[in-house]
């Protein structure tokens, strides 16, 4: 009987330390597999890190682009805009002064009170004051001479000009005829106008003939 017992212990014992050995080695499997995953799982958060971090910065040189795009269309408008504002000042100048001088160069005895009072109505600071105080005594020869005058503008431009003033060069020929004497020669004139913004109005505030 001891010896049917004695082996029958020795393969207890064996199988104990089989069952410890597989147990050991299914624990060191599945220490091996969590590294791994862990190693895996760290590799795919930097992946994603690094891609999140491209979008950022793609997006910041994004929005930098559009507001750089913006803010030059937004230049060139304003740029264009105000071209063409100065352009249409300077034309308005520029109507003013010739408009004055064919008002001052054409004058009919028939109307000559209707076209002092234009020229007034035109005119601002020392111009106007000038003008005022001469314009009835001018009147009243015209109808004592019976004469009419007529001008022509040759040629006009803007000399100098401002965002509120500017100076104004007309050539201007005048025909001139008086009631019972010959006929006049023709006269040429080079004039310097200064007209200047009032308001929403262009008057001319200066006359002054040139050579």
């Amino acid at each position: 009987m001891a010896d049917d017992t004695a082996p029958t212990a020795g393969k207890a014992d064996e199988a104990d330390e089989a069952e410890a050995v597989e147990g050991d080695e299914v624990v060191d499997d599945s220490s091996d597999t969590a590294e791994g995953t862990a190693a895996v799982e760290g590799d795919q958060v930097e992946t994603v890190e690094r891609r999140m971090s491209h979008l950022r910065l793609a997006t910041i040189f994004g929005l930098i682009a559009l507001l750089a795009v913006s803010g030059l269309a937004g230049w060139l408008g304003y740029r264009a805009y105000d071209s063409h504002r100065a352009d249409v000042t300077r034309k308005d100048f520029l109507a003013a002064g010739k408009q004055v001088v064919l008002d001052l160069t054409t004058i009919d005895v028939d109307h000559v009170d209707q076209q002092t009072q234009r020229i007034l109505d035109s005119a601002t600071g020392t111009f106007y004051d000038d003008f005022e105080r001469r314009a009835q005594p001018f009147a009243q020869v015209v109808k004592e001479l019976k004469s009419k005058t007529e001008g022509s503008i040759n040629e006009a431009g803007v000399e100098s000009a401002s965002e509120t003033d500017a100076q104004i060069l007309v050539a201007v020929t005048v025909k001139t005829s008086i009631a019972g004497q010959p006929p006049q020669p023709i006269r040429a004139f080079r004039m310097r106008i200064s007209v200047q913004k009032t308001g929403d109005d262009v008057k001319v505030s200066e006359v002054k003939y040139v050579s």
